[in-house]
């Protein structure tokens, strides 16, 4: 059998085995690895955690609506050793006199008023847990965003590899051929042995790639939770969405954007801060109530020392507290809180300010990107076409190994680029689409 029947046996080979070796891993869409990743990532689970922790922080209680109940026991046992002396009579001596004491109280104390600060720090509890869950949904978005550039970064690694392996295929058809030519006389042996430098050439760049390929996959496993080392196969190719409008995008930025809006919150929140401060200025009236239980036995040092006592009963009555004089503390907090709300709406209007940059230059991105995948994609077609030629050329011996070489060169160059630049757009979509939180929206249809 001559070499160009047995490398076209190996290859039919391999190409029948591609399907078992693929079908043998998970099939993983895009749409799955979100699903996973929502559920499994660690960044979005201790996020879930935090806004827990806010939610459960909104109560009345906490915001100091409820009054506080205290009980209160203790239990004192004593022995005392004294010695009297008198004027008129002889010293009295005890040794080893007992005592003991119960002592049991409740107490309960209410602020009923405080400037109306237990009413601020309420909507304050409740501004907390709406950034909290602002921060989560923030959170959800940039790992949707992740785990979407991460797996179209394997579907892009894979198909770097495939192309390789066309270019591969090229080389060995060209070995076949120099040794052919080489055994009917028609050509020399250092043609075969160009070929093969070419070759393992090749395959030297191929097992590289396979490396970049496994760190993306082991990448994307990290965003979704889970082991590194399990294998999948990308399902999804990359589709460029060619519709984003930059004044739909940019205009949505302010309404939709969790940062923004956390933003805004902490605003608010600081709003609130300051008049917290002029509430302190207020008095405070509580309501105040115990009841008393105390009951002890001593043996009595002389006939004037009870040796049974017990009392109890309870109390009732209104506290009030005004600040007069805190060393003009009150002052500085007052100054301090409106500085902090001057520092949180320059804090909203810079992240804007970078937001809208962040909108221009990915939207740039983005439109630039897909003239240049209009160009590539006529481009690689006729890289491609050049290819085959050049090859059909090669086997009439119309073509030198180099010419053949540097036009196999020109087509793997021409489809990497391509691949590249569908990848740039893509990633330049999600984060025009992060940008204006529409990502997350999509991914769950």
């Amino acid at each position: 059998m001559s070499p160009l029947k047995v490398a076209a046996l190996l290859l039919t080979m391999a190409a029948l085995l591609l399907p078992v070796t693929s079908y043998s891993q998970e099939q993983l869409s895009l749409q799955e690895a979100i699903r996973i990743g929502l559920e499994k990532n660690y960044d979005i689970r201790i996020a879930d955690r935090q806004d827990d922790i806010a939610a459960n922080n909104v109560t009345l209680g906490n915001a100091g609506f409820l009054p506080a109940v205290d009980g209160r026991a203790t239990r004192l046992f004593s022995e005392n050793n004294s010695r009297q002396e008198f004027q008129a009579r002889p010293p009295v001596v005890r040794s080893g006199a007992s005592f003991n004491n119960i002592n049991t109280s409740v107490n309960l104390n209410w602020t009923i008023f405080d400037g109306m600060g237990m009413f601020i720090e309420l909507d304050r509890l409740r501004a907390l847990e709406k950034s909290g869950k602002l921060f989560t949904r923030q959170t959800v978005e940039n790992t949707v965003a992740d785990i979407s550039d991460a797996y179209f970064e394997v579907v892009r690694q894979s198909r770097r590899i495939q192309a390789l392996q066309d270019a591969i295929a090229i080389s060995q058809q060209r070995i076949d051929l120099a040794q052919a030519q080489y055994e009917v006389g028609v050509s020399a042996k250092v043609e075969i042995l160009r070929a093969q430098v070419d070759y393992n050439a090749d395959r030297s760049d191929l097992l590289r790639q396979e490396e970049a390929l496994q760190n993306a996959k082991i990448d994307l496993n990290q965003l979704l939770g889970r082991a590194p080392n399990i294998a999948f196969v990308p399902t999804d190719s990359i589709q460029v969405d060619h519709t984003l409008n930059y004044s739909q995008v940019d205009n949505g930025l302010l309404a939709a954007n969790p940062l923004l809006q956390r933003l805004q919150l902490n605003r608010d929140i600081a709003s609130l801060d300051v008049k917290a401060v002029r509430a302190s200025r207020f008095p405070v009236v509580g309501v105040t109530s115990a009841y008393n239980f105390s009951r002890s036995e001593a043996e009595p040092l002389n006939e004037f020392q009870a040796q049974f006592n017990r009392n109890y009963g309870y109390n009732y009555g209104l506290t009030l507290s005004l600040p007069i004089f805190n060393g003009f503390n009150i002052n500085r907090q007052a100054q301090n809180a409106r500085i902090s709300l001057e520092t949180s709406n320059l804090e909203l209007q810079r992240e804007q300010n970078r937001l809208q940059s962040e909108v221009a230059r990915a939207y740039s991105q983005y439109a630039n990107r897909l003239r240049l995948l209009e160009l590539e994609e006529s481009n690689v077609k006729l890289a491609q076409e050049n290819a085959n030629i050049a090859l059909e050329r090669y086997r009439l011996g119309l073509l030198t190994a180099i010419e053949l070489r540097e036009a196999q060169r020109n087509q793997l160059i021409a489809e990497n680029r391509l691949i590249d630049i569908k990848y740039e757009a893509k990633t330049a979509e999600t984060e025009l689409k992060r940008l204006s939180s529409t990502l997350l929206q999509e991914s769950q249809l």
